[in-house]
């Protein structure tokens, strides 16, 4: 992995056989980030992603291995009590254009993933929401 900031934006390079949330994680920590908004788009050979059942409050994970292409890589990264928080949903396709999605748990690069990450001057927290959602929402 490689990066380079530019102001408040950094751009990302994630090589083959690596990670994405670790890598962000690693950048956002070196770059002290507290918010920001996160894109790529790539390539990826594994990767599992989550839906959530409000009703139940847990995730239902699907994991896929094969040539897929990143449709879509959006998040955020906040905090959590003062740790780094990223909160990824993702979509690959395969070779027939099937798409499957979800929030992002694990990818592994296969050819490359560029990303950008655009750093916005604040802070905001997260939440347990217990009672009625059971995620971790933004606190304001």
């Amino acid at each position: 992995m490689e990066y380079c900031r530019f102001g408040d934006k950094l751009l990302v390079r994630i090589d083959r056989g690596e990670e994405i949330i670790s890598n962000l994680m690693e950048v956002v920590k070196k770059e002290n980030i507290s918010l920001a908004s996160v894109s790529a788009l790539g390539a990826v050979g594994y990767f599992k992603v989550g839906v959530y059942s409000v009703e139940e409050k847990k995730y239902y994970s699907n994991e896929f291995r094969g040539e897929y292409e990143i449709t879509s890589l959006y998040g955020t990264v906040t905090t959590m009590n003062d740790l780094p928080y990223i909160h990824l949903h993702f979509s690959a396709g395969d070779k027939s254009g099937v798409v499957y999605g979800g929030h992002l748990n694990e990818a592994v690069v296969c050819a490359t993933c560029e990303m950008v990450i655009d750093v916005i001057n604040g802070k905001i927290d997260r939440f347990k929401d217990e009672e009625v959602t059971g995620l971790n929402l933004f606190k304001f």
